[in-house]
């Protein structure tokens, strides 16, 4: 079978020159020594010259006067080379118009060969509203960077400020608790102090959430004793838990795991409080165990637990599980959308399994420890009280900025048999510790004004006493790695807005080590 000639059909110039004119991009065809030949309509449109005008001229006449004698070199180069080049962004080509106005055009250059010798065609495209959106996208990226940096600010002083009137508010509830023996006036404190609970729940809930947003948490992963942080939250849970009427079972362990102790403290405080605040009776369990070189660790709860459809949910922000707690709206709905952002902040693994009226299981699964020293965790908030008497005779000092908060301590302390001495600063602390030499604890603020912070107002005042005197360090900012600074086991670490007892029992469990 002989094999049919391919059929080779040559288009007429006039129909050539009729796909060009169609073409979607104005197109011209330019021979090698840069004279035009052809131009279809959208040259014209494009840089506003007579379509008589452009025939016979050269390309540079639509090149700015700034960069023609390098396009002439490229055009020659380019001819010489007879590669084709495809149309892309990035290059920064500019168009001259008849006007004199300049427009960014991406373009894309062909080699034509034919009879009497061989022609480039370009095809140009007009970028100016790709470089409009481009420029408007850059100004949004740049005002959000603003924004973000400004949020950045706000924080640093909303972690400190914004908490400053609740902690006066709580320590002057915990006081007139105290003084007050009407039973009208201890029920509208009791009620004062829930509201209190309230808002400073919710507040470093919604602060702890925009720190993550901004990227200002960064972890800090170590090998950490697990179960020095179980003892921590039982200590901090144990009193929330009895007033729920019922149980918190912290099972002991002796494992270590490699991550950062203090967000995954921060995980487990928002999974225990959650699992606290559904659990209307039964217990809150929390334990680990070894997988492999994992370690899982679990917060169980009998409480109400989550239906399958809701599972999808639980994390989004102000979501709560058929609209409620386990009371009038004791929760917001932001405790697992904080841990949900931890969690992939710190690449670990959540899971959650659950049957509705039987309970949840939240399991934390994070890598085991290595080998060798495991370092010490860093001190968290006491039990609220360790029933241990207030000893009248110890003697206090106090460093506090805010004068209202300052005076709202000294008479809780003052109230309880406390002997006080109280400062305004970390200088005016300094300067007096050498008449202080029987200073029992010192009670300070961690922002201290003018650049100061208590953990260095701490260690120049021991410096000066020449002994390790006790401290507690009173902080609003949940992740800082205050305590971390502190080489020995006597200080120890309060979360603003702090409550009278959790101050109180942190001043006995301290006196009492």
């Amino acid at each position: 079978m002989t094999a049919q000639p391919v059929r080779m059909h040559v288009l007429p110039p006039e129909v050539m020159s009729a796909v060009l004119e169609a073409a979607p991009d104005a197109m011209l065809v330019v021979d090698p020594a840069g004279t035009i030949c052809f131009a279809n309509a959208h040259v014209t449109e494009l840089f506003g010259h007579p379509h008589e005008r452009l025939l016979g001229e050269r390309v540079e006449l639509l090149i700015p006067a700034r960069q023609r004698s390098s396009h002439e070199q490229h055009r020659r180069e380019y001819t010489q080379s007879g590669r084709a080049r495809p149309m892309g962004a990035g290059l920064g080509l500019v168009g001259l118009r008849a006007d004199g106005s300049e427009i960014p055009v991406e373009i894309s250059l062909s080699h034509v060969r034919c009879d009497p010798g061989h022609f480039v065609v370009a095809a140009i495209r007009d970028m100016t509203d790709h470089v409009r959106v481009e420029r408007a996208l850059r100004e949004a990226r740049e005002q959000a960077e603003r924004a973000n940096l400004a949020k950045s600010r706000f924080l640093a002083t909303a972690s400190h400020d914004l908490r400053q009137p609740l902690q006066s508010l709580s320590l002057l509830a915990g006081t007139l608790r105290r003084l007050a023996t009407g039973a009208g006036a201890l029920e509208a404190l009791e009620s004062l102090e829930q509201a209190i609970t309230t808002m400073s729940r919710l507040l470093n809930a919604l602060l702890d959430i925009s720190k993550l947003e901004s990227g200002k948490v960064r972890p800090e992963p170590r090998d950490f004793p697990v179960g020095l942080l179980f003892r921590e939250l039982q200590a901090e849970f144990a009193a929330t838990a009895r007033s729920r009427g019922i149980g918190l079972v912290t099972e002991a362990t002796e494992e270590s795991a490699h991550s950062d102790p203090v967000l995954v403290g921060q995980i487990l405080r928002n999974l225990l409080a959650n699992a606290i605040r559904y659990t209307r009776s039964g217990s809150v369990t929390l334990c680990s165990r070894r997988e492999g070189d994992a370690l899982r660790i679990e917060v169980r709860d009998t409480g109400v637990g989550i239906p399958k459809d809701q599972l999808e949910y639980i994390y989004d922000e102000f979501y709560q599980i058929g609209g409620e707690g386990g009371g009038a709206r004791e929760g917001y709905g932001l405790g697992l959308s904080i841990v949900q952002r931890l969690v992939r902040l710190l690449q670990l693994r959540l899971e959650v399994s659950s049957a509705v009226g039987v309970g949840s299981t939240f399991a934390l699964t994070l890598p085991r420890a290595g080998a060798g020293a495991v370092a010490a965790l860093p001190c968290g908030v006491a039990a609220a009280s360790s029933g241990l008497p207030a000893a009248p005779h110890h003697h206090l000092l106090l460093i506090e900025d805010d004068p209202a908060v300052l005076n709202a301590t000294r008479m809780l302390l003052g109230t309880e048999g406390y002997r006080i001495t109280a400062t305004s600063s970390a200088e005016e602390a300094l300067q007096r510790a050498p008449e202080l030499r029987d200073v029992d604890v010192i009670v300070s603020d961690f922002h201290l004004g003018n650049g100061s912070n208590g953990i260095d107002a701490i260690a120049s005042i021991r410096s000066t006493l020449g002994q390790p005197t006790k401290a507690i360090l009173i902080t609003g900012d949940t992740t800082t790695r205050t305590a971390e600074r502190s080489a020995d086991g006597s200080l120890r670490l309060v979360r603003k807005p702090v409550s009278a007892d959790e101050l109180l029992g942190a001043l006995r469990e301290l006196l009492g080590a």
